[in-house]
């Protein structure tokens, strides 16, 4: 059974009672898609159609990237590791295969090192495609490492054909879950992410820019990456930091490169300026509480690991409702620190924060006699759930005859 505790934050009292002041802002972009989050708390500050599907171009890069990062981290590679530029490397992803190159020769041998900011920096489809078969054996088993790898982020929407983003019939992704992917790289290798803020990178005698036009721009950009396919149009997805805070964008479908570069600065401006923090509750502070079956205990304590705060326009009046929700009754033994459910912060209609909650304690599992009691009661209630279901089926049968 699915169980849902709703609380009214106490903020929500406060902003209720305000009146929305005239000049404030409603934002508006041209982009089909777009998503911007906070990245410390997670916050959802704007979002149009975050989770409808499109072709991610060369932001499948960011996954490839993600994978070689992770190798690093590991010590399964290090910044010496030297690949091979394979034929199919060259050709494809090369100069002639008319995507952005870093102009590697075929058979020549590159360190990790450059091989990165050849995939980061100059967005070489060859750097991937060599990447991609001196890991995996071919392009096509590595898009299956990229498939694992997205579960593993908690990216559910996306599904990889190829590291480079070349159009695939079913290679799609959504700007959430980019935003998701751009979050887990910045807070897990904070040293290697900074290549992405890198200007330029010169490879065989040709230097390239780094495509990223919000670089350039005096708004806090430090990464990641730009994707281009006629079929889904110029996209984005970027991060900036600006006094401590570091927000999140991703846009996809805009026409032009330089409506791609307006829109995203315009959301990152607006983003930094119309926001206020509020913290809701501090780390291990009881969210809810879970029931538990079997349990030596009927419940357990739902926690967060990390402050959960929530970024309010400036002077809004929506209401604000937290639910923490779960797949339940939870079966003991419980865990410690286990991911159990996830908190969902409502602001008006829109959902401004979406966070896992965690077990704040363990619960072991229960004497006989307690587990027999709760089976009984379980198995009583799952009676009643049953009659109302039944109840509900026949009267939606009475209004909607076929």
């Amino acid at each position: 059974m699915r169980k849902t505790l709703r609380t009214i934050l106490a903020a929500a009292c406060t902003l209720a009672a305000c009146a929305l002041p005239a000049g404030a802002q409603v934002f508006q972009t041209a982009a089909p898609h777009a998503i911007l989050i906070d990245a410390e708390s997670g916050s959802v500050l704007f979002e149009k159609a975050a989770d409808e599907p499109f072709a991610p171009a060369s932001m499948a890069k960011l996954m490839t990237t993600d994978i070689v990062f992770e190798a690093l981290k590991s010590g399964r590679l290090s910044m010496d590791t030297e690949f091979t530029v394979t034929e199919d490397a060259w050709r494809r992803g090369g100069a002639g295969g008319g995507g952005s190159s870093m102009f590697a020769q075929v058979n020549s041998r590159i360190k990790m090192s450059d091989l990165l900011r050849g995939l980061i920096v100059q967005s070489g489809n060859d750097a991937a495609i060599t990447i991609a078969e001196n890991m995996a054996g071919s392009e096509e088993a590595f898009s299956g490492i990229m498939n694992q790898r997205a579960k593993e982020i908690g990216l559910v929407r996306s599904t990889f054909r190829n590291a480079t983003g070349y159009s695939a019939p079913d290679q799609r992704v959504t700007a959430r879950d980019m935003a998701r992917l751009a979050i887990h790289i910045v807070e897990t290798y904070p040293d290697l992410y900074k290549i992405f803020s890198e200007r330029e990178f010169t490879w065989n005698k040709i230097k390239q820019q780094n495509r990223n036009p919000l670089l350039t721009l005096d708004i806090g950009a430090d990464g990641l990456k730009t994707g281009y396919l006629e079929e889904s149009g110029y996209a984005l997805t970027a991060s900036a930091v600006q006094g401590g805070q570091r927000l999140v964008l991703v846009l996809s479908g805009l026409k032009t490169a330089r409506d791609r570069a307006a829109e995203a600065r315009k959301l990152m401006e607006w983003g930094f300026r119309a926001f206020e923090t509020r913290q809701v509750f501090t780390p291990t502070e009881t969210v809810a509480e879970a029931a538990v079956f079997g349990g030596e205990k009927g419940s357990v304590p739902l926690v967060a690991r990390k402050p959960v705060r929530v970024l309010l326009p400036r002077g809004s009046s929506d209401r604000i409702t937290a639910r923490a929700v779960y797949q339940g009754p939870l079966v003991a033994p419980v865990e410690e620190g286990r991911m159990v459910g996830r908190l969902r912060i409502t602001r008006g209609e829109a959902v401004a924060l979406d966070q896992p909650l965690y077990a704040g304690e363990a619960v072991a599992a229960g004497t006989l006699p307690q587990r027999a009691m709760d089976a009984a009661m379980e198995f009583g209630t799952g009676l009643v759930r049953r009659a109302f279901d039944k109840a509900g089926s026949k009267a939606d049968k009475a209004a909607n005859p076929s």
